[in-house]
C-alpha cells in the first residue's frame, strides 16, 4: 500500500480546522464540520483534531494521486480516531507544494463506501 511522503512532517495549520473542516458558519466547510463535530472534535480543541488527521495520513492508504501546476495531491483513505471513539472512515487530500517536501492538508471529508 503506497502511504502518504512525510505524512509525519504533515502540516495542518490552525486557521484551516476552525475556519475550514470546523465552521458550521462557512458555506465551503458546513457540511464536513457538522460530520466531525458528531464524532466529538471541537474548534476550541482543534490540536486534537489536527493530531487524528495527522495520524490519518501516516497510517491511511494512499487512493490516488494528481499532479497539480502547484505540486501533487494525494487523496488518502482510512480511519479517523476520534473523541467518542466511534472511528469512520475519512478522506484526506494533501498537497506537497513544487520546492517543499512536507504535505499540508487540503480537505477533509466523509468516505462513501
Amino acid at each position: 500500500m503506497l502511504r502518504l511522503p512525510n505524512a509525519r512532517r504533515a502540516e495542518v495549520p490552525e486557521r484551516k480546522v476552525v475556519s475550514y473542516l470546523l465552521a458550521t458558519w462557512n458555506p465551503r466547510g458546513a457540511a464536513k464540520a457538522r460530520f466531525f463535530l458528531r464524532f466529538g472534535f471541537e474548534p476550541d480543541r482543534w490540536r486534537e483534531f489536527a493530531h487524528a488527521l495527522k495520524q490519518q495520513a501516516a497510517t491511511g492508504g494512499v487512493t490516488s494521486t494528481v499532479e497539480t501546476t502547484y505540486g501533487i495531491c494525494y487523496r488518502v483513505d482510512g480511519v479517523i480516531q476520534t473523541p467518542d471513539g466511534r472511528n469512520p472512515q475519512i478522506s484526506t487530500v494533501w498537497q506537497i507544494d513544487r520546492g517543499h517536501e512536507n504535505p499540508r492538508i487540503v480537505t477533509a471529508y466523509p468516505l462513501d463506501r
